[in-house]
């Protein structure tokens, strides 16, 4: 199993990741342990297979021009039967148009891509816990929204992730290439 996904600007990875520790602290998430080397970002596609040379090329070669963005974090929400708490991002033209290329460019890869990742079907988010009692995602809400927060974001990279183990205590999914954008 493999990854797309957007890298933030140091500083909201560390705010991002503060929050990790923030919900840990307060015993409602241990997201950040639960996946080793975890970085805060938002999935652009999921595919079961790929050939691994040829992607890292082309994503090599069509994010050679393209360059960072600003996106806005506003909304806390949560998928349904999940129990997963996530930051939500103001879903923009430019955010939508940054997507809907990327798969275009990509169109060969599309028949292993998770349809949930599709454009038209994709939920832009950054995860901040997973697999949440009902009582813990309530927690959650209530310490995110708490915050009240709206946090200012740049996407700076692209990176590919691959599953290496899934055990019960913690997933092993390295990044395994980086393309900063300009």
């Amino acid at each position: 199993m493999y990854w797309v996904i957007a890298l933030f600007d140091d500083k909201t990875e560390e705010l991002i990741k503060g929050i990790w520790k923030e919900l840990a602290v307060k015993n409602i998430s241990y997201y950040e342990e639960e996946i080793n080397d975890a970085r805060p970002h938002i999935t652009l596609g999921s595919y079961t297979e790929l050939d691994k040379e040829a992607y890292i090329e082309s994503l090599d070669t069509f994010y050679e021009h393209m360059v960072s963005f600003s996106i806005t974090f506003n909304t806390v929400g949560s998928f349904l039967n999940f129990g997963t708490l996530f930051l939500s991002p103001t879903v923009t033209r430019e955010l939508l148009d940054f997507h809907s290329s990327h798969y275009d460019h990509f169109h060969s890869f599309n028949h292993q891509a998770n349809p949930l990742y599709l454009p038209g079907n994709w939920i832009p988010h950054c995860t901040l816990a997973n697999k949440l009692s009902p009582e813990k995602l309530a927690e959650g809400f209530e310490h995110c929204l708490g915050r009240g927060d709206t946090i200012k974001a740049e996407i700076t990279d692209i990176a590919i992730i691959e599953l290496i183990d899934d055990s019960e205590d913690c997933m092993e999914a390295p990044i395994i290439f980086t393309k900063s954008l300009g």
